[in-house]
């Protein structure tokens, strides 16, 4: 029997074989494509973390088990250095030798004034000049008793001379002969007295003229023309002895102690800022019971910002000594006293109580506590607790500036 199929379902057959092939295909396709990728993550993965291996890093899981509840501090390894000593003291300035000038004489009416209080005199300058009228009149009768004197000395010894030629003769006895010589000596002794008289006077005349007993500055001046002084006057003039200063720098006992003859120091008058370069020149050997200091003399060259009778500070370099220097953020203090924190080998922090001294441009100094060779936590250390754990990050300080982070 023959059985006939329809050309149309056999055309369906074939369209129908076609299309699950092609399912197929791209089915295999896919899963191709996911295999390749899967791979590609996993090589990518598997670089990553030998990258990590050798460059040190940890792993993301090791790293975070590892740091875990661990604070990052700056340490700093002050290691030790020259550090100078420097006091600062206040005080007054003064003329470091004040000479007053006066009336050496008896005084009078004052004529000229030929000086005024900044000018520079020379030794044996005139100052201020006297009336000598009257003093040169009396000078002069004086020098005429001189001259009579002297003519009577010659007469007298004349006439002693003819009597020793006549006493041998027998004309004139030896009693006249006596008299004759003591009239002479008496004589002479008129000149001897006229001429003391007459040197005192020109000495006195001298003296009128107020003169500078030396080389210096004219501080001040209290006389004026027309006025009547005498011995009694008082000062009429001050002079400073070639224009040198001091500052009169008052310390405790302590920083005084300190401090010895010839040390450098620097001075800054009030109200400038000009830095004059001197040196102790003379230490006092008592302390004031009152305030419990002594006095420092520092004496300075003449400089047109120094006033006697002003005001100044100063700062004097005391010697030179070997210690740690830390900045004043390191040191911190409680009940206990002055303390830092350490960081161990172990990165773990320990307290370690330590002594300060002066304050330098550097930091401040640590007198004893510290060799040098710890790593002391420098910041922010009023956040840890001793044992704690912590990531040490070293920073380099350069003295007499700001630190700096290492690479």
């Amino acid at each position: 029997m023959n059985v006939e199929v329809p050309i149309g379902s056999e055309t369906e057959w074939r369209e129908g074989d076609e299309v699950a092939r092609r399912r197929r295909r791209n089915r295999i396709i896919i899963a191709v494509v996911a295999v390749i990728a899967v791979l590609a993550i996993a090589f990518m993965m598997m670089r990553g973390g030998d990258a990590e291996t050798a460059s040190g890093a940890p792993p993301a899981a090791e790293a975070a088990a590892g740091d875990k509840g661990a604070a990052v501090v700056s340490v700093i390894v002050p290691a030790k250095q020259s550090v100078t000593r420097e006091i600062t003291a206040t005080g007054s300035l003064a003329a470091r030798r004040e000479m007053p000038v006066g009336i050496p004489g008896e005084g009078g009416q004052v004529s000229r004034v030929l000086v005024e209080p900044g000018q520079w005199v020379r030794a044996g300058q005139t100052l201020a000049i006297i009336d000598s009228s009257v003093q040169t009149q009396n000078a002069r009768a004086l020098s005429a008793n001189v001259r009579v004197a002297q003519a009577d000395a010659n007469l007298a010894q004349a006439e002693l001379d003819r009597a020793r030629a006549l006493v041998d003769r027998g004309f004139i006895s030896k009693a006249d002969l006596d008299r004759k010589t003591a009239t002479r000596d008496a004589a002479n002794a008129r000149v001897s007295q006229a001429q003391a008289q007459l040197a005192q006077a020109q000495a006195s005349n001298n003296r009128l003229s107020i003169r500078a007993p030396a080389a210096g500055l004219v501080l001040t001046r209290s006389v004026e023309p027309g006025q009547v002084v005498s011995a009694g006057s008082g000062v009429l003039f001050s002079i400073a002895k070639g224009g040198e200063m001091e500052l009169l720098a008052q310390l405790s006992e302590d920083d005084l102690a300190q401090v010895s003859v010839g040390v450098p120091a620097t001075v800054v008058p009030v109200g400038s800022d000009r830095e004059i370069a001197g040196q102790v020149w003379q230490i006092s050997p008592v302390i004031d019971p009152q305030n419990r200091q002594g006095t420092a003399r520092i004496s300075v060259p003449y400089d047109r910002g120094i006033r006697p009778g002003g005001f100044a500070s100063a700062t004097i370099k005391a010697g030179a000594s070997s210690a740690p220097v830390l900045p004043e953020s390191a040191v911190m203090n409680d009940a206990k006293g002055n303390y830092v924190y350490i960081v161990g080998k172990d990165n773990k922090v320990v307290r370690r109580s330590v002594t300060t001294g002066t304050v330098t441009a550097a930091g401040l100094t640590i007198t004893s506590g510290l060799s040098g060779n710890e790593r002391v936590v420098a910041y922010a250390g009023g956040f840890l607790n001793p044992g704690e754990t912590v990531k040490p990050k070293t920073i380099v300080q350069t003295p007499g500036q700001a630190t700096r982070a290492t690479q």
